[in-house]
């Protein structure tokens, strides 16, 4: 998979130089001399990358781009660099979820290992992102029943207790219980909870 590595900083030869160095290492590189033109270009939310992101940059600041691409659900890590070391600029930007705040001019030995932790923990959000939509789709291919047994064996029910909330036997509830599984395939109970509760299932049964 091609990895892309967006330039956003206003200093023409920085973001030559940086390109050229970045291409050289096999990245795939976009600049951008602003903000807004990065907005006006979005990077597809399934590419594997990352944002290197100047601090001071005319218009919208680095900062405030930050939070705006959180406000649009954007996944790409964000590496800020600047040449002005402000120590609450860089722990409000880590805080908002930057993977690292260089300081220019920034030096290939500092720079290619901040990029790798930042794709890493992006390949690490979009393998989450995939499963969970992969498990909505399977989800949607429960009958009204299996939900309802599925939603009961997420809280701990057993197959006695979800029978007597259901109104049907044991037996039946044990092959409802078969179905749902052979249906989502999670790998572990553990999984099974986690994305139900991030789906919101956890949230429609009380108990």
């Amino acid at each position: 998979m091609s990895r892309f590595v967006h330039i956003v900083d206003d200093d023409p030869s920085f973001r030559t130089a940086i390109e050229r160095r970045l291409k050289m290492v096999g990245y795939e590189v976009a600049t951008y001399p602003s903000a807004q033109h990065l907005l006006d270009s979005l990077p597809s939310k399934s590419e594997l990358g990352c944002i290197l992101l100047n601090v001071r940059i005319p218009g919208m600041s680095g900062p405030e781009l930050q939070e705006r691409l959180n406000e649009l659900g954007s996944t790409l890590p964000v590496i800020f660099l600047t040449g002005y070391p402000d120590v609450p600029t860089a722990v409000k930007t880590v805080k908002a979820g930057a993977v690292d705040f260089l300081l220019k001019p920034v030096s290939a030995d500092e720079l290619l290992p901040a990029i790798e932790r930042a794709i890493a923990r992006h390949e690490t959000t979009l393998a989450q992102k995939n499963r969970l939509e992969l498990f909505r789709s399977r989800i949607k291919t429960l009958t009204p029943r299996e939900r309802q047994v599925f939603e009961l064996v997420i809280r701990g029910k057993t197959n006695k207790q979800t029978a007597n909330a259901l109104g049907g036997t044991e037996r039946t509830i044990k092959a409802h219980r078969v179905r749902v599984m052979e249906k989502l395939q999670p790998r572990s109970l553990a999984e099974r909870v986690s994305l139900a509760e991030r789906v919101g299932l956890l949230g429609d049964v009380s108990g």
